[in-house]
């Protein structure tokens, strides 16, 4: 789990992750809303990044995820532990959550984690409010049937924080007797995705977003790096083609 320098992206919306599995505070006067425990080994790093920043991690009252997959959800139970944050999730990953994930799966490790218990749970279109700050839910599935891209307005701004558009390796797009509709599901996520307003580009990884590329530059001009509308429809772009590839591969099976 490699380090990474938090800083502000906008407003009161900041980077608190490693420095690929990021992880979100959207600091207000009331507490603060935290998205992505990320790995249970993740969390003293959050925690240290929120610190230095200069707000308190116990302050965190609401804990988001981008997606029940380990490597955003597996610390949410010693977030909590530590924080007594409310947990929301959206509804469709809600039961994964708490009962810790698949348990026989060919997908590997990342579908399995500590179970932990759902304060809330949310529908597509909900919004989550705190301390004069609202994020708006948006279901955008296939990745996982939950998967989150959350939105809001910081500075003027309409900041996009997409869940996730990738295939993963194993993933079965045709006849898959556990979650028949995947392929539809990924097909309402590229529609939702290409027809969002965007000015923040951000994602569940920093990878996503060519984060460590536009943290170097902060600073070092009047426009912020993370205003990137371009790139944002570029890499969804770039994942619809992969996803349509794919589908195609196994249809032609």
């Amino acid at each position: 789990m490699e380090p990474f320098p938090p800083h502000k992206i906008a407003g009161n919306l900041y980077y608190v992750g490693s420095k690929d599995l990021a992880s979100y505070l959207i600091a207000t006067p009331e507490g603060h809303i935290l998205i992505n425990s990320s790995f249970e080994e993740s969390v003293p790093l959050i925690r240290d990044s929120i610190e230095k920043l200069g707000f308190k991690f116990t302050d965190v009252k609401i804990l988001l995820i981008s997606h029940a997959h380990s490597d955003h959800c597996a610390g949410s139970a010693e977030v909590i532990k530590q924080t007594k944050a409310q947990y929301f999730v959206m509804d469709q990953d809600a039961d994964a959550v708490e009962s810790g994930g698949a348990k026989k799966s060919r997908l590997g490790d990342y579908t399995q984690f500590t179970p932990t218990k759902v304060d809330r749970r949310l529908n597509d279109g909900d919004e989550v409010k705190l301390g004069g700050s609202t994020l708006i839910a948006n279901l955008t599935p296939g990745h996982t049937r939950g998967c989150t891209t959350w939105s809001m307005k910081v500075d003027g701004l309409n900041a996009v924080i997409i869940g996730s558009p990738n295939v993963n390796p194993g993933y079965i797009l045709v006849n898959n007797k556990d979650y028949p509709a995947i392929a539809t599901d990924y097909e309402r996520t590229f529609r939702f995705l290409k027809a969002q307003p965007v000015d923040l580009f951000l994602g569940a990884h920093g990878g996503y977003y060519d984060m460590n590329a536009k943290h170097a530059r902060l600073g070092t001009s009047s426009t912020n790096p993370f205003i990137d509308p371009e790139g944002y429809h570029r890499y969804v772009e770039d994942r619809e083609k992969a996803f349509r590839a794919e589908l195609a591969k196994q249809q032609a099976k």
